[in-house]
This record gives C-alpha cells, sequence and structure tokens, in this order.
C-alpha cells in the first residue's frame, strides 16, 4: 500500500485538538527550510520548549515536535522567515483552528502591539499565508491568483469554498447527499461527503455496509448504519479521546492515524500517547526512497513526468480562469462608471435626494420608505433604486438593466472615479496571474523537456550521464534539466566569496558579525582588510580553514586586491553612489579592541596599531552569477574572482534601484538565459540574489 504523505481532514482535527493545550506559548524565533517547511519555536511554562512544525511542500503535515526530531537551524533566514521573527518575537500562541472540514489550519498568536495569524493550506500544491489583524496578507510562500480566490501580499485573505463537514451533517443531509449520487456508497462518501478514500472505507466497514453497493440499491437500512458508523467515528473527534496508532506493512511504516481502524486489522501497529507524538514518529522514521525503490525495478525507475505535466497544465488551466475572470470583472465595472456619465441627470438626482434627506436627519430606513413610495407614483429616479444599504452609505441604482452602487457620500464624478478605480485595481490582479501563469508555463515546458530528455538517453548507463554532466563542455543554460547539488558551508551565513587562487575571504553584515568575525575567526596568519571610509565590513582573507593549524602562506598580490575590492565595494562607497575608494590591509596582531585613551570604539569597531598598507582608488565592483558545478548556487563578489567560477553573471554598479529591486531584475534575466526556468527559481530566488548585494541602490551595468 501506500505510504501516507499528507495529513487528512480527520487527522488535522484530531492535531487541532492536541493543539490547544499549548495555548500561551510564548514564541521564540521562526525558521524556514526550502520554501515548504516551517518550524516555530516556542517556550511553554509548563512543558519547556515546543517545537511546532507545518511542512506545505510534497509532504503535508502539522505537529509538535520533540526537539531531537527537529532538524538543524538552515543558514541564513530568507525574508520570509524574518519577516515573522519581526511580527511574532514575544508573542503568545492564542490557539488553532481548522477551517471547516478543509485542510486549512489557522494559528493565531497576540502580542502587545500586533496581532498575527499563520494560514496553512495543507491541500493541492501547499501554501503558508501570514494575515494581520485585519486579515489582510503580510506575505506568502506563494502567491495564488485564481478566479474563485486571490492570495497575495496587500490582499484580503481569501478562504476557497468551505466543504461539508461530514462528521457534523444531521441523518436527513445525509441521506440526502445520498440520493443526489450517481455513483456507489464508498464513492459517494468519499468524494460528496469529503472522508477521502481511507476513512469512506473505514465507514463502510463499520457499518457493515458493502462499498460497492450501487446508490440506486442502497435503502435507508443502509444509510442509517452508514451514519451510526459517522457517529462513531465523529466520537473521539468530538471528546479528544483518541487511541494514536502508526501502522507498518512490510516492516515499512505506512500511515498514521488518531485511532485504530478496522481497514488496519491486519497490519501491524504501535501505540502512542498523544496524536502529535504519533504524526511527529511517523514522519521523522517513515522511508519514502524506500517506497519508491520497492515499487521499481533497478534500472527503470522512471519519474512520473506525466502526473507533473498534467498538474501544471490544470494550474495553468485554473489561471486561465482567473484571468478570463478578472478581465470580465474589470470590463464590468468601467461598463458601471460609463452609464453612470450616460445617465448623469439620473444619477444626480437619486444622490441628492439622499444627500439632502441625511442632512435633514431622516434615517436610512425612511429614505428607503420614500423610494418605495416614490416608485409606487411612477417617478423615474425612484423607480432605478434597487435597495439601500446603511451600514456601507450606498445605494444601489438600476441603469440599463445593471446594477450600479452608489456612495452617497460622493457626487456621481467620484463615485465614476471609484468604479474606474476598482477596474484599474483587478486589471492589476490580472498582470500577476498572467506573470504566474507564464511561470507555470515555464515549468510545463521544462518537465516536458525532462521527459524527453530521459526518454532519449534511457537506454544509456548512468554513467554515461554522469560522464556527460562532468564533461567540460556541458552548456548548462540550453541544459533542459539541471540537477541541483547543494553543500552547505560555516560562512554562508556572512558575506563571503572565493578569489582567483582559491582563498577564502569573509566579511560582516552587521555590527554584530564583524565583532564574532574577529574574536573567533581571525588567526594569526590571516589578513584583515578594510574600507577607509567608515561603514564597512570587517574582511578577512583566511589563509586556512578554521578546523585547520594556521598557516603562513604567501598570499599573491592578485587575491590581496580582490579582497580589497570587495571591503570597498560593500562599504559606505557603494551606498554614497561613489564608484572609487581606498582600503588597506594588516595582520590580525594590529587588531584590537582596547581604544586609545580617552577614545571610544562603538560594536563592531576596532582599534588599529601600526602601519597600514594601503590599496588606493580602487574600482567598486561586484559581478553576480550562478554556479552550475561542482555546487549549484549563487555567486558573488569581485568580477575577476567570480566570473570564471560562474555559468553566467551580471555585473552591477552604484545605481537607483534597491536591492530587492535589482534583485529581482537580476533574477529575471538569468530567467532568460536558461532553458530550465525552475532550476534558476530553486537556487538563485530573489532573497539569495539579494544576499550578495552591496548595500544601497545598484543597476546593472550596461543598463
Amino acid at each position: 500500500m501506500d505510504q501516507k504523505r499528507e495529513l487528512s481532514s480527520i487527522d488535522l482535527a484530531a492535531v487541532v485538538a492536541e493543539l490547544g493545550a499549548y495555548e500561551g506559548a510564548k514564541l521564540d524565533k521562526a525558521y524556514l527550510y526550502d520554501d515548504d517547511l516551517l518550524r516555530l519555536k516556542m517556550r511553554d511554562f509548563d512543558r519547556g520548549r515546543v517545537e511546532l512544525l507545518v511542512e506545505v511542500g510534497d509532504l503535508k503535515r502539522a505537529h509538535v515536535s520533540t526537539p531531537e526530531n527537529v532538524p538543524d537551524a538552515p543558514g541564513r533566514p530568507p525574508n520570509f522567515a524574518m519577516m515573522l521573527r519581526n511580527r511574532l518575537s514575544g508573542a503568545d500562541f492564542a490557539g488553532v483552528e481548522q477551517y471547516g472540514f478543509d485542510r486549512i489550519l489557522q494559528f493565531h498568536f497576540e502580542r502587545g502591539d500586533e496581532d498575527t495569524t499563520i494560514v496553512a493550506e495543507l491541500f493541492g500544491q501547499g501554501n503558508v499565508a501570514v494575515l494581520d489583524e485585519n486579515n489582510e496578507v503580510v506575505d506568502s510562500l506563494d502567491t495564488v491568483r485564481l478566479k474563485s480566490r486571490t492570495v497575495a501580499p496587500g490582499s484580503q485573505y481569501e478562504f476557497p469554498d468551505e466543504r461539508v463537514n461530514p462528521l457534523e451533517v444531521d441523518y436527513e443531509t445525509l441521506a440526502a447527499h445520498m440520493e443526489e449520487s450517481d455513483t456507489d456508497l464508498v464513492r459517494t462518501l468519499a468524494t460528496q461527503l469529503n472522508f477521502g478514500g481511507l476513512y469512506a472505507e473505514e465507514v463502510c466497514t463499520r457499518a457493515g455496509v458493502e462499498k460497492a453497493t450501487d446508490i440506486d440499491e442502497a435503502d435507508e437500512d443502509d444509510y442509517e448504519a452508514i451514519y451510526d458508523a459517522i457517529q462513531r467515528l465523529a466520537d473521539p473527534v468530538r471528546t479528544g479521546e483518541f487511541e494514536p496508532r502508526v501502522y507498518r506493512e512490510d516492516d515499512r511504516l505506512v500511515d498514521v492515524t488518531p485511532f485504530a481502524l478496522e481497514e488496519y486489522a491486519d497490519l501491524d501497529s504501535e501505540a502512542f500517547d498523544t496524536f502529535n507524538d504519533a504524526v511527529d514518529f511517523y514522519f521523522t522514521n517513515v522511508d519514502y526512497e524506500g517506497e519508491d525503490a520497492a515499487d521499481q525495478s533497478v534500472g527503470d525507475q522512471r519519474p512520473d513526468f506525466e502526473a507533473e505535466i498534467e498538474k501544471q497544465q490544470r494550474i495553468i488551466e485554473q489561471q486561465e480562469q482567473a484571468i478570463e475572470g478578472f478581465e470580465e470583472q474589470a470590463e464590468a465595472e468601467r461598463q458601471k462608471a460609463e452609464l453612470l456619465y450616460g445617465h448623469y441627470g439620473l444619477a444626480d438626482e437619486i444622490l441628492t435626494t439622499v444627500r439632502n434627506a441625511l442632512d435633514e436627519g431622516t434615517s436610512w430606513e425612511e429614505i428607503e420608505a420614500r423610494f418605495e413610495e416614490g416608485a409606487e407614483q411612477g417617478i423615474d429616479a425612484a423607480e432605478a433604486v434597487r435597495s439601500v444599504n446603511p451600514e456601507e452609505g450606498m445605494v444601489t441604482v438600476e441603469i440599463d438593466e445593471t446594477n450600479v452602487p452608489l456612495d452617497a457620500s460622493m457626487g456621481v464624478e467620484k463615485n465614476a472615479d471609484r468604479l474606474y478605480t476598482e477596474a484599474k485595481r483587478i486589471e492589476e490582479k490580472k498582470e500577476g496571474a498572467m506573470t504566474a501563469i507564464e511561470d507555470t508555463r515555464e515549468d510545463l515546458e521544462a518537465a516536458k523537456r525532462r521527459k524527453e530528455e530521459w526518454e532519449a538517453d534511457s537506454g544509456e548507463a548512468d554513467d554515461a550521464e554522469d560522464d556527460e554532466e562532468d564533461a567540460e563542455d556541458v552548456d548548462w543554460l540550453s541544459r533542459p534539466s539541471i540537477p541541483i547539488r547543494k553543500q552547505e558551508q560555516w560562512y554562508e551565513r556572512f558575506r563571503w566569496f572565493r578569489t582567483s587562487d582559491d582563498f577564502l575571504v569573509i566579511g560582516g553584515r552587521n555590527a554584530d558579525q564583524n565583532e564574532e568575525l574577529v574574536q573567533k575567526y581571525l588567526d594569526g596568519n590571516d589578513l584583515f582588510f578594510h574600507a577607509q571610509a567608515h561603514g564597512g565590513p570587517v574582511t578577512i582573507l583566511k589563509t586556512s580553514d578554521p578546523s585547520e593549524p594556521s598557516r603562513d602562506v604567501d598570499v599573491p598580490d592578485r587575491s590581496k586586491q580582490e579582497a580589497a575590492q570587495f571591503a570597498v565595494s560593500y562599504s559606505s562607497v557603494w551606498k554614497d553612489s561613489r564608484f572609487t575608494g581606498d582600503a588597506y590591509v594588516v595582520t590580525p596582531d594590529q587588531v584590537s579592541k582596547t581604544p586609545e585613551s580617552g577614545e571610544y570604539l562603538e560594536k563592531g569597531g576596532f582599534a588599529i596599531r601600526g602601519d597600514r598598507t594601503y590599496f588606493r582608488d580602487v574600482a567598486v565592483g561586484v559581478a553576480v552569477g550562478i554556479a552550475c558545478e561542482p555546487h549549484t548556487r549563487v555567486l558573488g563578489g569581485p568580477p575577476s574572482a567570480i566570473v570564471p567560477q560562474v555559468e553566467t553573471h551580471v555585473e552591477v554598479e552604484p545605481g537607483r534601484y534597491a536591492q530587492n529591486d535589482i534583485a529581482k531584475r537580476i533574477y529575471r534575466e538569468f530567467r532568460e538565459r536558461f532553458d530550465d526556468t525552475s532550476f534558476v527559481r530553486k537556487v538563485a530566488s530573489p532573497d539569495l540574489i539579494q544576499e550578495f548585494l552591496p548595500p544601497g541602490g545598484s543597476r546593472m551595468q550596461e543598463e
């Protein structure tokens, strides 16, 4: 049997019931792994450290985890994690709720200055959205723009249409759904009543009815037996009294459930005290690679290209529907505005009547009654009024068989402007959806190319493929699929690059890191560089790894020049839009945290004693590129060092674009250069590119 990869609606209801015990815990820090695993580290007065994991990628789960099962903290946190830390540090966990019977959880946090809700969408492609106290999206892992709903920063969060909750339906509702079905019992329970396959079968088994019984052949006794079985299934969810089980088949973990299932009576199982413990154990220990190996013979492990292609086509269809919907909505708003101008006198008469009545102290109820009386008397303006909304101060008027809402506090022109503005806002949503659909189309083409490449190479030996990838003449830009090979290093949370002679150069991103670099990583034979300008990073050229003994080696002038350019480029020289600056180099024994008598050193500052070797009029310069071998990643730093190490690059200079904006421009440029655009998105996102950009404004050279 297939191994569980996603928690069901019933599973999530059980998780929510148990998570209520952690209300009041304080959040310490948020982490994000691989754009789909969110970790919230909290402190509980009674339980101590609490680790909440929410995963929304290929695996979909939410549960409390024991500290030993939590992954190590990743490197420098992405912007999404930093945003969460800013909003949630010190906040109280105020509870969690499931949206209806959907696989959507809402985690609520309260803090004196602001409240925050994290919405985890554990269905479909998965998503996490962060909402403010007004339910406006602060940020989300993925932007969703569909005809039915939008999830995007700055928009009101929109839930999908709520599904039937089978645990709460009464007998009459259950029977009605059954009678409306055109299939068998188990499929009706699985789809129309939203049980899903496993729990639909469990209900039938507990009810003692034949799963494949056609609806036309089922009778009231079957319905009553099914209803009773549903109530027995729902009881532990309502009471929170679970008997969690983790199931094995042929020594493989295959499922985790909040209570024992009759469907699994022939499987080995292990009991747990809480469902969260069971879920944590399952997802920590399940071996999906083993499942793949069991399903496929060696040499025939073909990826499911068809499923991926079908998925992308389905997304494109949804996005096309959304775009079409936006177009229709925008055109409808413009037509309303034009109708107002085409019937200016009618609209003005109605608005003037309402404003005068309000000024005289007339209530909205009286105004509505007057319009009704006027309509009975055949007055055109009164006949055109369809409804009034006292709460919002709106009057809906029918013009040429179209209902047009009017704000009574505005004149005709401002109402028309309001409608035109709404049309423009909808068109902006359409533009966002068009950008998203282009990305999806690129993903679809990439999937098709990967399928073609696999089928073309299917007869070749694995080592031949490896030889091809390792060949020096690989055209990575044209490859339809680039394998991702990552290797995290200790220095990646700092600014860094490797010189042309392969010396590691590291620099601080802030005062705290400057202090840390000197105190922990500056060894006796290293070189200390700094820009002459104020506000530059501590820059260390390492002659050995921190785990190795310090080595006395000759550092070539070329590497020293690159380190000096690095120190100048990431200093205030760039921020001040200057193109050259001075830097100096000293030995570690000349660097001290002890100031001269009567002087004061700021945090991150150091006293330099003795002679300095200067590099005068060093030109600023930074190149950002993508390396494809031996590891796939973004690199950035002095062009002379970076360009030979990357497959393609962009050089930047001081300019007018903020860090975030220029990072996005470079990202788009890279996407145009690589055939495998999904590779660019994974290894060179705007966040990763931004890490290598100097502070202040920049622009691409020759831009």
